[in-house]
């Protein structure tokens, strides 16, 4: 079953890949020589008569110390054309004014407007996010949930390590254990704030037997180290196969791809989380390739679809 949807996730991603690239008008080749210092090119979204529109992103979009956010203003090049519309003469970066209408990022506006409302309810400085995780780390002590992003803060709770249900076979227990599931709603300076800390494995036990010794997690809110966490790929309905520069679908999109070619395994999970802004992920994934993805849950028997 693993192989066929890997199959089945190669043949989308060639699929998108072929329908991304016919989707680029001609004349945005000679526009990229255009592109500002610092800035890293999209989409090119709209053309109208002699004038294009390039998406742009600061080349620190996917650096973890700076990461983009999706609540922040964004820029466009605004390009000058030859009277053919196929190659561009002359480019401006101006602000931009609107989103893309034939993307989806509209559609989750009202999402990420309601995190940006929420913004006042978080601590000061917080980027808003919306994710599901789980700790991975594996200490037998667990993982400090801390009052403040800082290892010198105070230590409100723990999460528990993986752990290894016996129930004399009638238990669905993973190999290395159940994680700790939580739902991360914030991030700054390489922690995530989290919140809803769920004992491992009890949403995928038979409740009767799940034993009232099993450790109990910190189910309040608090901060985590980055490098304590990990998820799933959920379906973010972009562009598989790869990540982006910039959490916005219009932004450049970079191939994370195996030895042998084809997409990344979203049956699984990045490597790394870095970040994150709304309903996206700064991650790192198995193959070292940096960048956002819309979609991380913290589901461990399904592949989140």
């Amino acid at each position: 079953m693993r192989v066929l949807r890997l199959i089945a996730a190669t043949i989308l991603w060639v699929a998108t890949q072929a329908r991304a690239d016919d989707t680029e008008p001609a004349w945005r080749a000679s526009a990229l020589a255009m592109v500002p210092a610092g800035y890293v090119a999209g989409h090119a979204y709209r053309t109208d008569g002699s004038t294009g529109t390039l998406a742009v992103d600061p080349a620190t979009s996917n650096d973890p110390k700076t990461p983009a956010s999706v609540f922040a203003a964004r820029q466009a090049l605004i390009v000058t054309l030859t009277p053919n519309a196929t190659r561009a003469v002359s480019a401006e970066l101006k602000p931009r004014t609107a989103p893309d209408p034939d993307n989806d990022d509209t559609d989750f506006a009202k999402v990420h407007a309601d995190l940006a409302a929420a913004r006042a309810s978080l601590p000061e400085g917080t980027e808003p996010c919306d994710l599901g995780a789980w700790s991975i780390d594996k200490d037998p002590a667990g993982l400090n949930v801390r009052a403040e992003p800082s290892v010198k803060a105070r230590v409100l709770g723990t999460l528990p390590p993986p752990y290894r249900l016996k129930l004399g076979g009638a238990e669905n227990t993973p190999d290395g254990g159940w994680l700790t599931e939580f739902r991360i709603i914030g991030f700054k300076d390489g922690w995530f704030l989290i919140e809803g800390a769920k004992p491992p494995g009890k949403d995928y036990e038979d409740e009767k037997l799940y034993p009232r010794s099993a450790p109990k997690p910190y189910a309040g809110r608090g901060w985590v180290a980055s490098n304590k966490v990990g998820a799933s790929y959920a379906n973010g309905a972009t562009r598989m196969g790869g990540l982006f520069q910039a959490p916005f679908v219009d932004a450049k999109w970079m191939p994370a791809q195996r030895e042998l070619g084809g997409p990344i395994d979203t049956d699984g999970g990045p490597k790394r989380i870095l970040a994150c802004s709304g309903l996206w992920g700064l991650v790192e994934s198995q193959d070292g390739v940096r960048g956002w993805w819309r979609g991380l849950c913290s589901n461990q028997v399904t592949n989140c679809s």
